[in-house]
């Protein structure tokens, strides 16, 4: 460990310069950088003096293939980005104490680690869950004292609660255990902690990508225990850019679209005695469709049957795209998976409100500015949020203007997925 003016110092120094490229893969960022995490560590002193830090950092996620195929134990590809939380960290003795600009936690105490009710929905509530899941797996736990600082976009679908939920995990690997906790354990601590103790009932997937990094493959099949696979790739070698595109589009009254879809899907997997569609048959499925139809009276199910079936073979064939830098094929499944998401899956504008279609004016006005430079798709649960675009890096800057003429300044976020999950930065 460095004091933290220490570290101050050396960053001013320009010590740090290629550490910041190879986490943040983008030159221009280097300089913002540093200033950002120079400023963390002042707050840090103001707050806890010049003592012994260790710095540590976490990246939000993009779903970049399976929409919507979690709940259907399907299969999902998924990356980390160079947004992130960095968290500034000296050790305490016998408690937790977080605090940020958006933020003052309450201390949680290691001999305290029972669930708590009025701790639902609260980072407190994360903590602890974390704290008490380590616990019970055989992990040490510690005290620490940190200052937190993230520019994960909130509300944008790239998981700003899971990267804090991977921070924690992280720390404590890194102050405690030597920086060995498995980055799919910390994952699943994670997802631990948001059920039980924070009462949401997500999967794994924002976790998986914010704790291991670069880009992974998880297999939902077996539910309790999913496949996690980090693909062995360079994503700086493709000379693309991923574009998050804020449409502007309140998720307000959303609820009721955004539950139709699971429910949909279970209803066409109930027909054939099964709990998700991972486990009809594909064949089947299509030689019953005239009975199904019948019984159902539910087209849309049906369409979103054929959604998930297809997206489920579209991550397969993304990930081999990869894995053979086969990027021209690699987009046109993207292209594919976002086709079938406005046509099959039908997440793209709510039915109760058809005069509403932000993310669709998004995604033409973006197909007629990228032409042949690049591909999109909607992100994430989709209805209103945020489209995604895979663009060439030589015409990111003429997209990024153009679609902000419709969206607004700063409507754009450029990013780049970077090869890093949770990791110990500086110590």
């Amino acid at each position: 460990m460095k004091k933290a003016s220490s570290v101050i110092q050396k960053i001013k120094n320009k010590q740090y310069q290629t550490l910041f490229q190879d986490i943040y893969v983008d030159e221009d960022l280097i300089d913002t950088q540093s200033l950002r995490y120079i400023e963390a560590i002042e707050k840090f002193m103001a707050l806890y003096g010049d003592q012994d830090i260790t710095i540590f950092s976490t990246p939000g996620r993009s779903e970049v293939c399976g929409n919507h195929t979690d709940h259907q134990c399907g299969e999902i590809l998924a990356a980390a980005i160079n947004l992130d939380m960095i968290a500034i960290v000296g050790k305490a003795l016998d408690k937790i104490k977080i605090l940020s600009d958006d933020y003052d936690l309450q201390p949680i105490l290691l001999n305290d680690l029972e669930k708590k009710a009025e701790e639902e929905e609260t980072s407190e509530g994360l903590i602890r869950g974390v704290l008490a899941r380590y616990q019970d797996l055989g992990y040490q736990i510690g005290g620490f004292n940190a200052y937190m600082t993230s520019d994960v976009l909130q509300g944008s679908g790239l998981s700003s609660s899971a990267t804090f939920e991977v921070m924690i995990g992280t720390i404590l690997s890194g102050l405690y255990n030597e920086m060995r906790i498995d980055p799919v354990v910390i994952a699943q601590v994670g997802q631990y902690s948001e059920n039980v103790y924070f009462g949401k009932p997500c999967g794994l997937m924002d976790q998986s990508a914010c704790s291991v990094g670069g880009l992974i493959h998880i297999d939902f099949k077996h539910n309790e225990a999913p496949m996690v696979n980090k693909l062995e790739v360079d994503f700086s070698h493709f000379k693309h850019s991923l574009c998050i595109v804020d449409v502007h589009a309140s998720h307000a009254d959303l609820t009721a679209d955004y539950a139709s879809i699971p429910y949909e899907m279970k209803e066409v997997a109930q027909y054939f005695g099964k709990q998700v569609l991972r486990e009809v048959d594909e064949k089947d499925f299509y030689a019953s469709l005239p009975t199904l139809r019948e019984t159902l009276q539910n087209d849309r199910a049906i369409l979103r049957a054929i959604h998930l079936f297809e997206e489920n073979k579209r991550v397969r064939k993304a990930v081999d795209t990869l894995n053979v830098a086969d990027f021209e094929a690699f987009k046109t499944v993207i292209q594919s998976s976002g086709a079938s998401s406005f046509k099959y899956l039908q997440n793209i504008y709510s039915n109760h409100d058809t005069s509403c279609q932000a993310v669709s004016i998004a995604l033409a006005l973006s197909e007629k500015i990228l032409g042949t430079h690049g591909v999109c798709r909607v992100h994430g649960g989709g209805f209103a949020g945020t489209i995604q675009a895979f663009v060439q890096d030589d015409f990111v800057t003429t997209y990024k203007a153009e679609i902000e003429k419709y969206f607004g300044s700063n409507a754009c976020h450029v990013l780049k997925i970077r090869k890093y999950g949770g990791i110990k930065v500086i110590d």
